[in-house]
């Protein structure tokens, strides 16, 4: 019997209408057998680069390892067809509540998996205890499974295992952004999912904004050849008026005129002369 284990934070419902999707048979037997074998069974060394081609490890971390990419890849496709405007944020905090090791060992003593594993003896109670182990040995029947009969005999299985735990987390992050619950609904139905309001359009452009930059580029090019500069500003009067005046200056690296620039402020003027000046050096931006 297994000790009792931290419960996931996720209860989907499962009823006549959407059953718990049954186990798929893994049809080889060696594929079987490896995906209930946890490390420990054989005792072999961790440290090891690689196997011997005539001497590959028995155990099932290879299997484990494949079936968390399987389960990852499944899962965000899974999110995209329910969700398909949720955020790529609020999808990911989905999907680490879905493939997290709680919700998967849960998932995995549903199955009676844990109960399968060859563990060594002496560590056979304290393993089998293990969320982290009965995770483990969900994600390797995943992998041992693809391996098996591919992502077609997979992601059926998967995606109707996880269609009420996607509901159940999208309701917890949605939770969690301050947004309204969602009316009773089936497990998902995108067109009635209440959204937040749509964004404003964008602001139509009246005029090419001034691009930035070319000062920072500008004093790093000098600073790289050692060359001083000095801006000299001039009197803008007349450009401008008292609450939004004109700056108007000249750049000069070694006594000679590189560029000259104006702007509403001393910066976006020290900018443009800076454009005039990477242009005098053969730089184009």
């Amino acid at each position: 019997m297994l000790l009792p284990s931290p419960p996931s934070v996720l209860h989907p419902e499962f009823n006549a209408t959407h059953p718990f999707p049954p186990l798929p048979k893994i049809n080889s037997e060696a594929i079987r057998r490896q995906v209930f074998t946890h490390r420990s069974f054989y005792a072999r060394p961790n440290h090891v680069f690689e196997d011997l081609p005539q001497d590959p490890s028995p155990d099932n971390e290879k299997y484990e390892h494949l079936g968390d990419t399987v389960l990852g890849l499944i899962v965000t496709s899974l999110l995209l067809e329910m969700y398909p405007n949720l955020r790529v944020g609020p999808s990911t905090k989905i999907r680490a509540l879905i493939v997290g090791n709680s919700t998967l060992a849960d998932i995995s003593r549903l199955y009676g998996l844990p109960a399968r594993l060859l563990l060594h003896p002496a560590q056979a109670i304290t393993l089998c205890a293990s969320v982290n182990i009965q995770a483990d040995v969900f994600e390797s029947y995943v992998g041992g499974l693809y391996i098996d009969q591919d992502l077609a005999g997979v992601q059926p299985w998967l995606k109707a295992l996880f269609e009420p735990y996607a509901v159940e987390a999208y309701k917890r992050v949605r939770e969690q952004h301050r947004l309204p619950p969602l009316p009773p609904a089936s497990f998902f139905a995108p067109d009635t999912m209440l959204s937040p309001p749509p964004s404003p359009p964008h602001p139509r452009l009246t005029a090419t904004p001034t691009t930035i930059g070319h000062l920072a580029l500008f004093n790093q090019q000098l600073q790289k050849a050692n060359k001083p500069v000095e801006w000299i500003y001039s009197d803008g009067t007349g450009e401008g008026t008292k609450t939004t005046p004109i700056w108007i200056v000249r750049c000069e690296v070694e006594g000679e005129i590189y560029g000259r620039g104006q702007g509403g402020t001393k910066k976006s003027a020290r900018n443009e002369a800076a454009k005039e000046g990477l242009k005098k050096m053969g730089i184009e931006v």
